[in-house]
Order: structure tokens, then sequence, then C-alpha cells
């Protein structure tokens, strides 16, 4: 088939490689989102997506808004048979949905119809999901309603952060896309529609939203904190600054500090919960860059009593 691939963060190039490498189908071009701000320079920088597109030689199209007469004509032009997606970014309206042949078919990073929205994995691992998966399935005007063409499983493990299980899922999802995509071409594959039952949403977590709770029990700051771990990051305030959670550890046997309160050894720092201590394992001092949490406290010179979460 002629394929039009959409998609935009580094989660979505092991689909599109696989897309790319496969002899059964041509990707003819690839939709990302505009390029965009970053870095201290604001200077502007090309989605990951779009990188491996002009590596591949593939032609590039970057909508501001997926609904603009431009990008529309052109897609017309192309005249797909499918259009595959991965994290494209922006909501397809229906006058674009309506063009290729076959439609867009999405893969998504749960098992439909749980934790449908922007941030199915982060709330998976939140949620202490001991299964979750990736779906694909042919895209409608609804959040991520649409008919279900096939599944994969993948397991959560307990250290598990939203980048170790999404980086497992974008490789894994990639074959699941690529045989879609074969399945569609063949007619052997056909889309069921979701069960009514079971429907979670899954929007996306703000900073505010990441803010650990230290009269919490132990399992929902870890979970907080390995949710939110690369991005937004799970954070909490110590003597009026931000400090980014990159990583903890839950210490079962330790229920002799008070929430948010820190204990220092030589090689550790633990910090009390609503029920037993969490160990801090990385942290990211505001305007720092991330560091082993002992080294931090060291630095800090944290004294007896000191807490976290004090309002600035």
């Amino acid at each position: 088939m002629r394929l039009v691939f959409a998609g935009t963060p580094e989660v979505a190039v092991p689909a599109l490689d696989a897309l790319i490498a496969s002899d059964r189908h041509e990707v003819v071009a690839v939709v990302t989102r505009p390029d965009a701000p970053s870095g201290r320079g604001r200077r502007l920088v090309a989605s990951p997506v779009a990188e491996r597109a002009e590596e591949a030689g593939i032609e590039l199209l970057k909508p501001v808004k997926p609904r603009d007469e431009d990008f529309l004509a052109r897609l017309r032009e192309i005249a797909p048979d499918c259009c595959p997606v991965v994290a494209y970014g922006a909501l397809l309206p229906k006058v674009a949905l309506d063009i290729p042949a076959r439609g867009w078919v999405n893969l998504h990073f749960s098992l439909l119809p749980a934790w449908r929205g922007a941030a199915p994995v982060q709330h998976a691992v939140l949620a202490g999901d001991e299964v979750t998966g990736a779906s694909t399935f042919q895209i409608e005007q609804g959040l991520d309603s649409g008919p279900v063409y096939g599944v994969l499983t993948e397991q959560v493990r307990p250290t598990d952060t939203s980048g170790d299980l999404l980086t497992r899922l974008a490789f894994a999802g990639a074959g699941l896309l690529t045989a879609t995509m074969d399945g569609i071409e063949d007619g052997t594959l056909h889309p069921v529609r979701q069960p009514a039952e079971g429907i979670t949403l899954a929007p996306k977590i703000e900073v505010e939203d990441a803010r650990v709770d230290w009269t919490a029990p132990a399992l929902r700051a870890d979970r907080l904190i390995r949710a939110c771990a690369p991005a937004p990051g799970a954070w909490t305030v110590f003597r009026g600054e931000r400090l980014k959670l990159m990583s903890a550890a839950l210490v079962a046997d330790r229920t002799d500090l008070a929430p948010g309160e820190l204990a220092v050894t030589k090689k550790a720092v633990y910090a009390g919960t609503g029920s037993h201590a969490l160990e801090l394992v990385w942290v990211q001092p505001q305007g720092k860059k991330p560091m082993k949490a002992a080294d931090w406290a060291r630095g800090v010179r944290i004294e007896a009593g000191e807490r976290l979460g004090d309002a600035p």
C-alpha cells in the first residue's frame, strides 16, 4: 500500500522505520508537527520523525493545522491508500480522515478501551497496572474510540518508569502496526468495535499534577515518580525551591520518619511518607543537572528535622 505516516516524537520513530523497511508498503510522505522552539536559545528544532524522514529522503509535510487547505490538497494529490499514525499530536478533522481510501490507523499505547487519551503509559504506571499493551485502531472523530484491529500485551515491571515502558511498547508496537497494514492490504483483518465497558481516560499529566504529596502512602509517591519520568518530572519543594525527583526506591522497613522528613546516611537519603520511607536515588535541584541524591544531600548539608514539601 501507499502510506502517508503521521507522527512527531521519538517514540514514533521505530514504527516509521518498520514501515520504511517493509517490502509490502511504500511510505510516500510523512506528516509531523511544525518545528518547535527548544533549549535555552529557543532555536527551532525539527521533530525526531521529521529528522528520520529527511534522512530517508521522504517527502515531509508540516501543517500548522491538519485542516489547512494546502495540506489537504497535497494529501489528495498523493492519494494514499492508508495513513498509519503514532503520536502525531493534533486532532484530525473529518475532511482529512476521509482522504485515504482505507482511513487512518493509529497505534495507541494501551489496551483499549483502557486509557484513552494523551498519556496512557503514564496513567498505567500511576494506577499500578500489572499489564498494559498497545492497540491499533481505525481513527474516527471520538477520542481513541474507533474499532480495533489488533493488540499486544506488555508486563509492567515493578521498577518501570513511563520512559522504560514506552520504549518497549514503541518497538513492539512497530511490529503490530506493520502487521496491521499487512492485514488491511490482504483483506484478512477487520476492525472490531470497542466494548462499552472498561473505558478509562488518560489526560495529559501537567506539572502541577506531578507534585508529590508526602502524606500519601509511599506506594503512591513511588508510582507518581515513576509515572512522571522522564516527563513532566515529579517534584517537591526544599528550602523554597523546586526539587525534581528523578527516581526513588521503596524502603518498607523504615517507618520512623514523618511525612516529608529527611534522613541522611553516608550512602543514602530517605524521605518519610504517609506510610514507610522512600529512598531518593536521583534528584535535580532547580537550575542544575541531575545528580545522585546522596551527592545533593552532602552539598546542601541537610539539618535534622528538615522536610520536603513545604510551601515556597
